[in-house]
Parts: C-alpha cells; sequence; structure tokens
C-alpha cells in the first residue's frame, strides 16, 4: 500500500495543480472582486454570486474536495505501513466520507441559497455558512481522536520506544570509549 498510497498522493496534487490552472484560465467574470457599495463609499458588494461561480464554481468544489482527500491520504502516510491494518483505514475512510458529506451540504446548501434566495439559520449562522463553521470543525475531530487514542496502536508503540531506548543506549556507549 505504500507505493500505491504515494501514486494516490501525487495524482491528487497533479489533479490539484489542474484544477488551479483552469480557474485562473477560466475567462473573469464582471464584478468578481465585488463592486461599489451603492450607499457606503469605500465599502464593496459581492455582485452577483451565480455569475462569479458559473465559470469556477465547480472547479472550487473539486479543488476542496481533492484537499480534504490529500488531508487524509497525507495523514495516512505519516503512520508506518506496519501500522495501517484494517481497523486504520476504515477509520481514516470515514473521516473522509465526514468531510466530504460536510462539504456536500455546505456546498449544496449554498447552491440552494443562489438558486432560491431564502435560507434556513442554525445557530447564528445560514445553513451554508453554518456547515462551513462548525462542519468543518466537527468533522476534524476523528482526526484529532485517532491520533490522540490510536497514538500508541499505530504512531509510537511500545515496542517502537523500547526500541529508541536501546539504539539511544549503544550510542550512549559508543561515545563513551
Amino acid at each position: 500500500m505504500g507505493k500505491n498510497l504515494i501514486y494516490v498522493i501525487f495524482a491528487i496534487c497533479l489533479l490539484m495543480a489542474g484544477i488551479v490552472i483552469a480557474i485562473i484560465m477560466a475567462e473573469p467574470v464582471a464584478g468578481s472582486g465585488g463592486v461599489a457599495h451603492p450607499e457606503i463609499s469605500g465599502m464593496q458588494v459581492g455582485g452577483d454570486g451565480q455569475a462569479r461561480l458559473v465559470h469556477i464554481g465547480n472547479l472550487a468544489f473539486m479543488f476542496h474536495t481533492l484537499l480534504l482527500l490529500l488531508i487524509v491520504c497525507l495523514s495516512i502516510l505519516g503512520v508506518s505501513e506496519r501500522y495501517r491494518s484494517k481497523d486504520f483505514i476504515l477509520y481514516m475512510s470515514g473521516t473522509a466520507l465526514l468531510s466530504l458529506f460536510c462539504l456536500w451540504m455546505m456546498w449544496s446548501g449554498h447552491q440552494q441559497f443562489m438558486e432560491t434566495g431564502t435560507t434556513g439559520y442554525f445557530m447564528g449562522f445560514p445553513i451554508a455558512t453554518a456547515w462551513q463553521m462548525y462542519g468543518t470543525w466537527i468533522s476534524a475531530i476523528p482526526l484529532i481522536i485517532i491520533y490522540s487514542v490510536g497514538f500508541r496502536k499505530y504512531i509510537f508503540t511500545e515496542q517502537d520506544e523500547k526500541d529508541f531506548n536501546e539504539l539511544l543506549d549503544d550510542q550512549k556507549k559508543k561515545l563513551e570509549q
């Protein structure tokens, strides 16, 4: 799985680079950087949201999706191959799915607002923004839990610590001679 994971990470990075290039080359939209506020000088308003996303909206969504997958893949890469058990891969897959679910809810909520002009609110924010604020953070919690709870199982086992201490002792003895 080690080499395959590297290839997956490389492919994700290539796709992300391609998407960035496509976004840069996309046809510009008038007023995409904002337009002058009609009443308050020096302030900008966003303009037409659908027009701003017409050429790059789906590309931005794909980029975000790939970014979330890259985070999970790099987290897996940080664990030694010998500790990448089926359970570990299952936990990481669940983390990826939760992150992608929150992304989809944020994206679809924003698209629904763009189409209808109305939105519900959750804890003080429009629905799409609430998914961004709360869902993004909540979807990162499983990575923290896997790292914290699984530290001795996946990151630095008792045997790793013993081997490391033996290595230090050997080095210390060599220096003393």
